[in-house]
């Protein structure tokens, strides 16, 4: 029978150890096991912890994991799976908040980590913009267009309207990759010039096209494609 968490010794238990030691001192699967609070018969919190960091390889994997199945997940339940996926929400956001608290491209590190963890785990192609005041500070991040599984359509016309009601003097373009390969294809090469050119007409200048997957990121500026 599994150890439960209530007959370790105090000093063992997640929640006592990070109260004493601080959050730094515990393994990824106890700070798993303190979101989730309670296991199930026969499994301590801790040892679902374990068995959803082994499933999604890792914490990165486990922020990126798609939410049917997170949901699909024997142990975790209607209400574990709240308090994870909410714990998941405040990771993306707390993302967002330093992409938006200095210039873009002061922290390119986490402007890729979120878009991973935004469009990543999405099951179909989804296009996106950052779109930036002349500091390259983050004015907004909109979803634009949503697609099948494999392909999107984008309307150039569209992404400069949107460009303009937010008043951008830059933009970031970015789209997933379902298939989880980063390296974009001869229409995503043709759709970025595209949307070069349209948007150059309104003096809305295009930093760079991110495709990313739930590990990865390509960059066109970084590859020399802009």
């Amino acid at each position: 029978m599994a150890t439960r968490i209530a007959d370790l010794p105090a000093a063992a238990r997640p929640r006592e150890k990070l109260l004493e030691r601080g959050p730094q001192a515990l393994a990824d699967a106890e700070l798993v096991a303190i979101m989730l609070r309670t296991g199930v018969r026969g499994r301590s919190a801790i040892d679902i912890g374990a068995e959803l960091l082994a499933r999604f390889g890792g914490l990165h994997g486990l922020l990126h994991a798609p939410a049917a199945q997170l949901r699909g997940m024997h142990g975790l339940g209607t209400a574990k799976y709240a308090e994870l996926a909410a714990v998941l929400e405040l990771a993306r956001r707390a993302l967002r908040e330093e992409v938006a608290q200095q210039p873009l491209f002061d922290s390119p590190q986490a402007v890729g980590d979120y878009l991973r963890l935004w469009l990543g785990p999405q099951p179909v192609e989804i296009f996106a913009a950052l779109f930036l005041d002349n500091g390259h500070r983050l004015i907004a991040a909109d979803e634009l267009f949503r697609g099948t599984l494999a392909q999107t359509s984008v309307y150039p016309r569209e992404v400069v309207k949107a460009a303009l009601r937010h008043n951008a003097a830059a933009i970031v373009l970015a789209h997933n990759h379902p298939s989880g390969v980063a390296e974009p294809s001869a229409a995503d090469r043709a759709l970025t010039a595209a949307l070069k050119s349209a948007l150059a007409l309104v003096d809305v200048r295009v930093l760079d096209h991110l495709v990313v997957t739930r590990h990865s990121v390509f960059s066109f500026a970084d590859r020399g494609l802009l």
